[in-house]
């Protein structure tokens, strides 16, 4: 039997960071809505690199070559395969806003990570579809 790729986990995370960013946007004085956008965007961004991987593991014609490749090389491979919608440079910046978030906090910092959350929302959603699009590799 075939492994199924499910992408539900981040299509459901995706629109949870959709609801957070349109309340932040309506009220964006209420820290609280900046909060949880920027708490999504750290569950959104690792869901999405963990999907690319398991795609690309699945399309493998050897799964350990991209189990073992370090995180830009995956990023690279997802981008040259048409997965991502921007390659590494683009990338490089939505890790150092997720290692921002999840090592220290502070206002200048909060402030700095939202200017990106909008932005890496619209990546997560287009790996999304060109997931389904492609549905589950066949090996």
């Amino acid at each position: 039997m075939a492994i199924q790729l499910d992408l539900s986990s981040l299509e459901n995370a995706l629109q949870r960071l959709v609801e957070a960013l349109q309340a932040y946007k309506a009220d964006t004085g209420n820290t609280l809505y900046r909060d949880a956008s920027i708490q999504r965007f750290e569950f959104c961004y690792e869901l999405s690199h963990k999907m690319l991987k398991r795609y690309l593991e699945l399309a493998a014609a050897n799964p350990v070559e991209i189990d073992e490749l370090p995180f830009a090389d995956l990023i690279r491979t997802g981008s040259e395969q048409g997965l991502l919608r921007s390659g590494w440079d683009r990338w490089k910046d939505y890790r150092k806003a997720r290692s921002i978030t999840s090592h220290t906090y502070d206002e200048s910092k909060a402030i700095e990570v939202m200017q990106i959350v909008p932005d890496f929302l619209s990546e997560g959603q287009a790996l999304l579809q060109e997931l389904k699009k492609r549905g589950t590799p066949k090996t």
